[in-house]
């Protein structure tokens, strides 16, 4: 099929890649010329791994990338709408959506034949057959169901393994206001239907609810696990790491006849709490909506109550060692949400930094992948903060050395500290408290706490 691309983010640059490694002749595009350019010239615009491979395997044979979104709609039979859907502080902020729906409908009405548009994006449920429905057919004079085609395709990728999870998905939901637009999306999909990946046939509303209530419950299994951990931590000599792996091994969790532990698991562990680009935003917008249509939804509130303020656990610790820490150089290991991506939005590193920069003397930080992302939103507090090349110089010159994202190149943290005594907050649990003189790990019963 020959398959248009609205937006070049992660959503749209990886579902456009691996939809043209199984044959489809894919066009994204992108008003961003800059980043146009950048991917015509094989250089990927994010970090995702296994992505400059898959760009370079597949630029210029059956995947391209432009900037004129006329000549990439006419030159295919879908479009796919994966363009930005932020929160506002209030509600889901739609414009990107609106305006792309508007642009999709001028370029409609002059082609002249049946176009299926798929919203990818995350929105609140109504949205496809609301606004994005009603712009297009109002700018384009064209009938939704009889001109064009209408649907809804969540996607769940996660960020720093999104390729494989596209290549191996786990289901296809495919929503849309009538029986041929729902045939026409699942036709993109066959490759994997054919090799028995569940399709999930219903309609848009549906399928938006699905993709919320999927990010909201894995969000609510972290923010579970971190108020189980509090709940541990004012006890005497209970880890919540033992706690969990406990419940974790219930066969109703964890089938008995598997060896590895479930995909679950990664959720139930203590942290400094959940960021990134999606369930921060997806629980606040569900919440939102709930609230706007007088929906009580007191499960979902807890959750971001949970989230919002989990990281002052390691300030917490900190006053637990230090009455003053005005002279403290203070190291942060990971400034992206999570590993594998240079992500760092609603990252908790990031939000640490912000919350006690005027408290301390200094930060020294390293991430493998977010240091330019990190710069730019790091802005007002950059007198306050050393951006070093490696992990070591922050080792080096810190005396309180905090884990906050669990990189594999972090792994020789031990050997670096070696006959030092920095404390070492490890909010990943990533290693054994007896690998360093003084050590705090979420999770772990703290030897230094007041039971």
């Amino acid at each position: 099929m020959n398959i248009s691309v609205l937006g070049t983010g992660y959503v749209g640059l990886v579902s456009g890649l691996c939809l043209s490694t199984v044959g489809h002749n894919v066009i994204c595009v992108d008003n961003d010329k800059s980043k146009v350019e950048k991917l015509n010239s094989g250089i990927p615009t994010i970090h995702e791994y296994g992505l400059p491979g898959l760009l370079k395997e597949n630029l210029g044979k059956n995947f391209f990338v432009t900037s004129d979104l006329n000549d990439a709609i006419a030159k295919s039979e879908l479009t796919i709408v994966a363009v930005g859907t932020p929160f506002d502080g209030k509600k889901i902020d739609l414009k990107y959506i609106e305006q792309a729906s508007k642009d999709i409908a001028e370029i409609l009405k002059t082609i002249g034949r049946y176009h299926v548009v798929v919203v990818k994006s995350t929105v609140v449920p109504g949205t496809t057959t609301g606004i994005v429905k009603e712009t297009i057919e109002k700018y384009s004079n064209l009938k939704a169901g009889q001109d064009f085609g209408l649907g809804m395709n969540p996607e769940f990728l996660r960020e720093g393994v999104a390729i494989n999870d596209f290549n191996n998905p786990d289901r296809i939901v495919v929503g849309g206001i009538d029986d041929k637009s729902i045939s026409f999306i699942s036709n993109i999909y066959q490759k994997y239907t054919q090799d028995g990946v569940p399709l999930v046939a219903c309609n848009c509303q549906t399928a938006e609810m699905i993709k919320y209530t999927s990010n909201s419950f894995f969000a609510m299994l972290i923010s579970y696990a971190n108020e189980i951990d509090v709940v541990c931590n004012s006890l005497k000599e209970v880890n919540s790491i033992d706690v969990l792996n406990g419940l974790i091994l219930d066969k109703r969790i964890k089938d008995p006849s598997l060896s590895s532990p479930p995909e679950m698991a990664g959720y139930l562990k203590a942290g400094a709490g959940f960021g990134g680009s999606c369930f921060p935003k997806d629980v606040k917008a569900l919440a939102s909506f709930c609230s706007y249509h007088g929906i009580s939804t007191p499960i979902l509130d807890s959750i971001l109550e949970t989230n919002k303020n989990r990281h002052k656990v390691i300030i917490d610790i900190l006053s637990r060692y230090y009455s003053d820490l005005s002279n403290l150089k203070i190291g942060v290991l990971g400034l992206s949400f999570k590993a594998e991506t240079d992500d760092v939005r609603e990252s908790k590193s990031i939000e640490l930094i912000k919350d006690i920069s005027g408290l301390v003397k200094r930060f020294n930080v390293f991430d493998p992948q977010a240091m330019n992302e990190a710069q730019k939103v790091l802005v007002e507090q950059k007198s306050k903060i050393n951006f070093y090349e490696d992990s070591e110089g922050v080792i080096k010159d810190s005396d309180v050395i905090i884990l906050m994202t669990a990189w594999k190149d972090f792994i020789n943290l031990p050997k670096y500290l070696a006959g030092r005594d920095n404390l070492v907050i490890d909010t990943r649990a990533m290693f054994n408290p007896d690998m360093f003189e003084k050590y705090e790990g979420i999770g772990y019963a703290s030897p230094n706490k007041n039971h």
